[in-house]
Formats: C-alpha cells, sequence, structure tokens
C-alpha cells in the first residue's frame, strides 16, 4: 500500500506586481505551474491513494482562474489514477469564517474526489483496506479524538494544523491552546500514518507523523523557509511517498517555477559607497544562477545610514527590472559606547540584552515562570526580527 502526501498548495496566491502576458499576477502563474508539476510526479508515481492536507487555495474566495486551474489539474489527477483514493481537507485558508459560506472544496466532490470541509469525517475504502480519518482545520474544541476506528488493515490520519512547536511565537497564548494540536493528541503510534498539512516545510513531528510542506513559496516570511531547509538539508519543496507495508519514506523534491535565492550576506562596515556597489556587482556576476526574473535577496551588514543613501540608485533599479523581485537588506551597524564609570570603552545593550532584562525586572502574575518567559520573548522577538527584518530597505525607486 503505497500513499502519496501532498499539501499547502495555495492556488491562487499572487505577490509583487509583475503580470503574465495573459494578465494573471506572475507568482500566481508560478504557484499553478509548480502545483501541476506536483500533480504529474504523481500520477507517474501511480500510488494506492493521494492525501491532500489542506490550504488547496491561498483564499477562501479564490479568483476564477485559480479555481479553473485546480478543477482541470485535480480532474486530471482522478482521471489518470481511477482506482486510487483522494481525499483532501480544508486548511484555514480554505475554510469559510461563516457556516452559511460554502467551501470552496466541495467542487472536487463533483469529480470523485473526498472533502472534508467543516467537521471530520471517515473514508472507508474496503478494496484497498483503507481507512482514512480526514480532520479539517478546526478549532481545540470542535476536533474529534483522533483515535482510528475503521477496522481497516491500514488507517491514515490526514488531518490540518499547527502541531506543538510549530506555530508561530507570536501568538497569544490563548490562541495558540485554542488550536495547537498536543502531539500526545495524535496518538501517532496507533495510526499507519499521519500526514499534516499547515507547516510549509517538510517536517517529521513524530514517528510515521510528517508534514510535508508546502509545494512552493507562499508563507508571509519565504526567506525563514529557505533558511529552515538549508539547515534541515532539504533541497526545497515537494510531496511524500509513504509505503505503509515496508515503511518506505521518500521525499520528492519538485522544482519551482520561480528560484528563491537568498544570497551570502555582505559585510559593509568601513567600506564606502562605492566599494559597496563593486560588491554589490561582483555577488551578482558570481550568482550560479541567472538573475532575471528571479526572486532574489541580499543583505547588507553594518552599513551606516549615510552611506546606505549613497549607494547606487540606478544599478539597483536596473537588478530591479531585471528580476522579479530584488530585495536589498540594510541593517545599520551595532552602535558603540562609552561605559559612563571611568570612561573604558564598551557596549550599549544589544535589544535581545534590553529585552531580556526588562522582562526580568517586571512584576509577573501568579504561575508565570520568569525565565520561560523570558526565553519565549526572545523567540518572538527572533521571529519578528527575521519576518520584518531589523533591516533598513534601500529603495530602488
Amino acid at each position: 500500500m503505497r500513499i502519496v502526501h501532498l499539501a499547502d498548495l495555495h492556488l491562487g496566491f499572487r505577490q509583487y506586481q509583475r503580470l503574465t502576458p495573459a494578465g494573471i499576477n506572475q507568482r500566481e502563474a508560478d504557484v499553478g505551474l509548480t502545483a501541476s508539476r506536483v500533480i504529474d510526479r504523481v500520477i507517474e508515481l501511480r500510488p494506492d491513494a493521494v492525501v491532500i492536507g489542506g490550504d488547496v487555495f491561498h483564499s477562501v474566495r479564490p479568483s476564477n482562474s485559480a479555481i479553473l486551474h485546480a478543477y482541470r489539474m485535480f480532474s486530471r489527477l482522478r482521471t489518470e489514477l481511477p482506482d486510487a483514493a483522494i481525499v483532501m481537507v480544508a486548511g484555514n485558508h480554505d475554510a469559510p469564517r461563516t457556516n452559511d459560506a460554502g467551501c470552496i472544496l466541495r467542487l472536487f466532490r463533483e469529480i470523485g474526489i473526498q472533502v472534508a470541509d467543516a467537521t471530520a469525517e471517515l473514508f472507508v475504502y474496503p478494496n484497498q483496506d483503507l481507512g482514512v480519518f480526514a480532520v479539517p482545520y478546526m478549532r481545540r474544541n470542535d476536533r474529534p479524538t483522533l483515535l482510528p476506528t475503521s477496522g481497516m488493515k491500514y488507517n491514515v490520519l490526514l488531518m490540518h494544523g499547527g502541531t506543538e512547536d510549530t506555530l508561530p511565537g507570536y501568538m497569544s497564548p490563548e490562541d495558540r491552546a485554542a488550536i495547537e494540536i498536543p502531539l500526545s493528541e495524535l496518538h501517532a503510534e496507533m495510526w499507519s500514518y499521519v500526514a499534516l498539512g499547515h507547516y510549509h516545510v517538510y517536517r517529521e513531528v513524530a514517528p510515521h507523523a510528517y508534514y510535508s510542506g508546502a509545494t512552493d513559496y507562499t508563507s508571509t516570511n519565504p526567506w525563514g523557509e529557505r533558511q529552515e531547509e538549508r539547515r534541515r538539508g532539504l533541497k526545497g519543496k515537494g510531496f511524500i511517498e509513504q509505503d505503509l507495508d515496508t515503511g518506505e519514506h521518500i521525499f520528492h523534491v519538485v522544482e519551482t517555477e520561480r528560484k528563491f535565492v537568498d544570497l551570502e550576506p555582505l559585510q559593509g562596515a568601513g567600506l564606502t559607497a562605492k566599494e559597496i556597489d563593486s560588491a554589490i556587482a561582483s555577488t551578482i556576476a558570481n550568482m550560479s544562477t541567472r538573475v532575471d526574473n528571479q526572486v532574489i535577496r541580499l543583505k547588507l551588514l553594518d552599513v551606516p545610514r549615510h552611506i546606505a543613501r549613497e549607494i547606487d540608485q540606478a544599478a539597483l533599479r536596473e537588478l530591479k527590472a531585471r528580476a522579479l523581485n530584488f530585495q536589498l537588506d540594510v541593517s545599520k551597524p551595532e552602535i558603540r559606547a562609552k561605559k559612563e564609570s571611568g570612561g573604558a570603552p564598551g557596549r550599549r545593550q544589544t535589544l535581545e540584552e534590553l529585552v531580556a532584562d526588562r522582562l526580568r525586572e517586571r512584576l509577573l502574575p501568579t504561575g508565570v515562570e520568569r525565565e520561560q518567559l523570558v526565553t519565549m520573548g526572545l523567540r518572538y522577538l527572533a521571529e519578528a526580527e527575521e519576518s520584518v527584518g531589523a533591516a533598513l530597505p534601500v529603495s530602488a525607486e
């Protein structure tokens, strides 16, 4: 019994202002082409089952072009794999906020795909001896007990949501508690496989319990995703193939339509604007991939504001015109200061140290562990800096 697990296609995702000749947002077209490439690979593998872990669309009300693309793509999957079980759940991007609004994913029931969009449903396939318990995105009070009940040989849990330690740190404790899925509640050891959606980077959360990751870079922080992929030794986006009999597990990498290139940061301390211009030009010339039509970020460290203003804006405008998006992040140098006592050279507190000190000084409610609060505060700060950058962006406009 071989299953394919994919999630977080985010069809209809839009970013930047570039349009295709047909008038479609370029990133929307990219994401659709990458998703089609994934479906092509899945059809080649001819698995016994395909499970799709939610966020098929990027919004509850996707564009007509995104709906049409998805319909054609999943119709082809259903036609080419007539005997396969195909199940999808709604993610938080698919799920309407009110009960009176229907979920767009119901459209795919018309072509023979099983969809759980509002409540958890058990889909049983006697010919494959397979039961798929499909749990869409829902708050904790509404979630069912996550235990297999199908009586089949193979029991798969398909679910969309954030598990322990995967939800973003900036969420309030109340919001986190309402939607976070404790690993103990998955009962992963009781399932043949647990297929998760919501987290955009391929990741194992428990034995035979995985996030397949998104099929393209569609989050608010693609650079954070790229960094995590490098830390984990991943080569990019893709999907999972799992053999439920042998335990063989394969993460299939699928090339995205558009490359996201995070260049090595440049150290600008002590350089003149002309020297920085030369360093940028050299970095671009030595890229392993072409600049044209790609998404590129270059971080420039320790550059004073007055030097940043003198960087060649015409050269940056040319890079922006060639790339789909070129982002130059310029960070100011750490400010040095003298100690008040004795005038000995010293160091002004970093933002991290300042936050930690303030958290250690403030009064806390009963039951709040101080060091746990400090650790959480520093994690939130790090995630905020990674997301929006503590950088001074240099405009090329």
